[in-house]
């Protein structure tokens, strides 16, 4: 549905409570009297059949007695009255229901909760929740809720499913003094979920940043389109991300693929910047809502104490910020407002003797310089200044400079003074924080949010080059045949399908037929049995490598058999798999897992034996645009690997990005067949000289 219907969710010129009580302690009596608390300036309906007035308002026994039109209804009645309560609202006309009773899909009763979204369709209506805390919004004075006051005022939205940590960041708000325009508690998401609000959010003109508390949701690829259209900053802290599934998971890709690594992904290929706690949420929060992207990767800081000075450098490469000299122009200049023993190089250390006016001055030249990309000013109290009037001073300097394209973060450490200098900055729309890392940090914020905008205007090309029937054929005749796995074999003809660079391989069916597949390829060769029930052929025993002559396949292939009866005795074995022998190469793995959030979703890592050792991986939602497959490669740990080390050529990282693009192209093609797959070990050659994939697994979906 359109955005626009959730006008009367979100900007309700009346509101009903259903279920409203005149007993104080009831959700019911609460929503009322909070409604009235916070000055909504909309019609208030409280609905109870046995009460004439309910704080002051008069009361009416059904929504249907209600004279006039009825945006939004607050639902506080048990869960077994809320299917007629929503029939009721139906027929009345009412836009949206903000369901705040609990009792349906949360603890198990998903056909109550189903039946109240049936007839919220019927009607046309909306729904937040249920399960919720309610909606708060201090442009519209509006606290529909059973949280106990309108949020400190700012230009953030909160979007959180956990209701009782919305109550507790509510009246955080004010210790923190971090603001927000609206606090949105969303719940079982039945109907209304995050990417509805974020598309409605992006026209708000009273929301320049929307934040997120995600447990988890169902559509992640609605989620990841309204965040890709979104124009405003949107910040994500995700809980609940420790693996799931591996022990049940039949590919090394399905036992690496933990929540937390898929949803990072998706977040970036999004461009949601994360939040690694609820400090860190409010932090990030504060900046992207106050603050412009960061463009480049140039950050100056400004400090008059040494220490603070170094603990921001080192935060600064913590946080993909590593510090730069500055130019010789800019030192120049800044040399100019501190002693002769004071640093201009970065961090500029104006030392411990700096009033105003050398803040002043040295803000006012740097942040315009063209070389700066943003500024972190810090400062540690001292009996020689006034922290209150360094803010002035601080401010006065960004003002007077001109810019308005570039982001400043502060830090004052200091006692009482240095918090009542740090509160009128960010009431001055300047993210201030008491340490130095934080504010860091939160530059950082900016400049990963400013990164992913430039990733999402990158084109995903797809691969035209590919034969989807051949593939779909082979995965046919295995299903035909009763398997939910495929041969090695099949697996590699699946992907020479889509362009996938795989190694020669035939199947033998007994011992004279390996040795004349063997010579037909050519010497030297790799030989492994192939069986629907043995996936792992290592551990089998079932793999024989570097075999160069006829007695070579002849013993191998007797071994190979042996070891795989011995493994698994009623192992169904279709042969043994003759296979060319590709030159030596660095060995990395691709492989794919269908999410159950995000569909299909690519790893790519270290490959061979260790790959579960190391889990030196990275992954991202398919399909995968080169651009973004060569970032792949430089995420993990191995990186140096690829460029080249020990005087070794670089690998040929363009092929290798290409032929993620491929696969990440077959995993979106045949998502409703392919459950997880691997290609491991893909052999990378030097510059030039491509790769090569010497095996593949892939597990289809049970029917």
């Amino acid at each position: 549905m359109e955005s626009k219907t959730l006008d009367g969710l979100m900007q309700p010129k009346s509101v009903a409570v259903v279920g409203a009580s005149s007993q104080p302690g009831k959700i019911g009596y609460t929503v009322v009297d909070n409604l009235i608390k916070s000055g909504y300036e909309g019609k208030i309906y409280p609905i109870n059949p046995k009460a004439a007035d309910i704080l002051g308002i008069k009361a009416y026994p059904s929504v249907l007695a209600v004279p006039d039109e009825i945006d939004a209804a607050a639902i506080t009645v048990p869960a077994s009255l809320v299917e007629q309560a929503a029939e009721e609202c139906g027929k009345k006309g009412v836009k949206a229901l903000i369901i705040i009773t609990s009792g349906f899909s949360e603890v198990g009763n998903r056909d109550l909760e189903d039946r109240i979204v049936a007839i919220a369709r019927r009607y046309n209506m909306r729904i937040l929740g249920p399960n919720i805390v309610g909606t708060l919004s201090n442009s519209q004075k509006l606290n529909a809720s059973f949280a106990p006051f309108l949020p400190l005022t700012g230009k953030a939205t909160l979007i959180s499913q956990s209701g009782a940590l919305l109550i507790a960041m509510d009246a955080s708000t004010y210790i923190r003094r971090v603001g927000f325009e609206k606090l949105i508690s969303i719940g079982n998401m039945s109907d209304v979920d995050f990417a509805d609000i974020i598309t409605w959010l992006d026209d708000d003109p009273n929301t320049t940043c929307v934040s997120l508390y995600i447990e988890g949701f169902r559509d992640g690829r609605k989620f990841m389109d309204a965040c890709r259209r979104a124009h405003k900053p949107i910040i994500a802290l995700k809980s609940g991300v420790s693996s799931h599934g591996a022990a049940a998971a039949a590919s090394h890709t399905g036992s690496l693929a933990g929540a937390a690594k898929v949803y990072g992904a998706a977040f970036q290929q999004a461009g949601v910047v994360q939040a690694s706690d609820l400090d860190n949420l409010f932090d990030r929060t504060l900046a992207l809502s106050l603050q412009p992207p960061m463009k480049g990767d140039n950050l100056l800081i400004i400090t008059n104490g040494g220490g603070v000075g170094v603990l921001a450098t080192d935060s600064a490469e913590r946080y993909g910020l590593p510090l730069q000299f500055a130019p010789q122009d800019l030192r120049d200049e800044l040399k100019k407002h501190m002693p002769e023993f004071g640093s201009a190089k970065n961090p500029v250390d104006l030392t411990g003797m700096a009033g105003r006016d050398w803040y002043e001055d040295s803000i006012r030249f740097a942040f315009a310089h063209p070389w700066v990309d943003g500024l972190v000013v810090l400062y540690c109290e001292t009996s020689l200044t006034d922290p209150v009037d360094i803010a002035y001073g601080i401010k006065k300097a960004i003002d007077e400079s001109g810019v308005k394209d570039k982001p400043v973060t502060v830090s004052f450490v200091g006692g009482e003074q240095s918090e009542k200098a740090t509160r009128w900055l960010v009431e001055q729309g300047i993210p201030t924080y008491s340490a130095p890392d934080l504010a860091v940090n939160a530059l950082a914020a900016l400049r990963e949010y400013a990164i992913m905008q430039q990733m999402l205007a990158e084109t995903n090309e797809p691969c035209l080059d590919v034969n989807k029937a051949q593939a779909l054929e082979v995965i046919g005749r295995a299903r035909a045949d009763g398997r939910d796995s495929l041969t090695e074999i099949e697996a590699k003809q699946v992907f020479a399908a889509y362009g996938l660079p795989v190694t020669k391989t035939q199947l033998a069916k007994n011992e004279e037929e390996a040795v004349e597949l063997a010579k037909a390829i050519g010497f030297p060769i790799v030989m492994k049995i192939v069986s629907p029930d043995i996936l792992h052929k290592s551990d089998a025993g079932g793999v024989k490598v570097n075999i160069k002559d006829e007695a070579g396949v002849r013993e191998a292939y007797r071994t190979i058999l042996n070891n795989a009866k011995a493994y698994k005795a009623d192992a169904r074995i279709h042969g043994i798999a003759i296979q060319e022998m590709a030159p030596w190469g660095t060995e990395v793995i691709l492989g794919s897992v269908n999410d159950a959030t995000f569909g299909p979703t690519m790893m790519f890592g270290l490959g061979g034996i260790f790959v579960e050792v190391l889990k030196d991986v990275t992954f991202r939602v398919a399909p995968v645009a080169e651009g973004q497959a060569l970032r792949m490669l430089s995420e993990i740990r191995g990186a140096p690997i690829l460029a080249g080390v020990r005087g070794e050529k670089p690998r040929d990282r363009q092929a290798m990005a290409a032929t993620i693009c491929r696969y990440s192209s077959m995993i979106v093609d045949l998502a409703e067949e392919i459950s997880e797959s691997d290609a491991n070990p893909v052999l990378v050659y030097e510059e030039g000289k491509g790769v090569r994939v010497a095996d593949a697994r892939i597990i289809l979906k049970k029917k």
